[in-house]
């Protein structure tokens, strides 16, 4: 086996194990933006869904006790877990969610997000059990 050959073949191997181990190494916890100590409950309208990887996104409109309009954020899992958004979620319905809250001041984040109808219904595919982000 010539030089170059050998250079070249560990050069492959190196850029294969690059691009098994980024994704790994780029994940991050969810514990430095959300205080996963505690919950917080919204009940509002869906204005939007984002799914995308690595993380999608719920717009959650509703009030708050001086009827001034809140724009929650919830922060989900990526595409494959978000398939169920687009039936069980549909733009315009009422929901209740529940979640851990976000760390930055004055905001108005979740993620660990449980959503049910008004009713108490469970909406997606935990029925209602709380998501752990990783």
């Amino acid at each position: 086996m010539t030089v170059g050959l050998r250079i070249s073949m560990a050069s492959m191997l190196a850029v294969g194990f690059l691009l098994i181990v980024t994704p790994v190494v780029a994940h991050h916890s969810a514990a430095a933006a959300y205080d996963e100590t505690k919950r917080v409950e919204a009940q509002g309208t869906i204005t939007k869904i984002l799914v995308r990887n690595p993380h999608s996104w719920v717009f959650l409109e509703s009030a708050d006790d001086k009827g001034q309009k809140i724009e929650w954020q919830i922060e989900m899992g990526g595409v494959p877990s978000m398939a169920w958004a687009k039936d069980g979620l549909p733009i315009g319905m009422v929901v209740k969610v529940a979640g851990h809250p976000s760390r930055a001041e004055g905001s108005h984040g979740i993620t660990g997000a449980t959503f049910t109808k008004t009713d108490g219904t469970p909406i997606g595919p935990r029925g209602g059990r709380e998501y752990t982000p990783q």
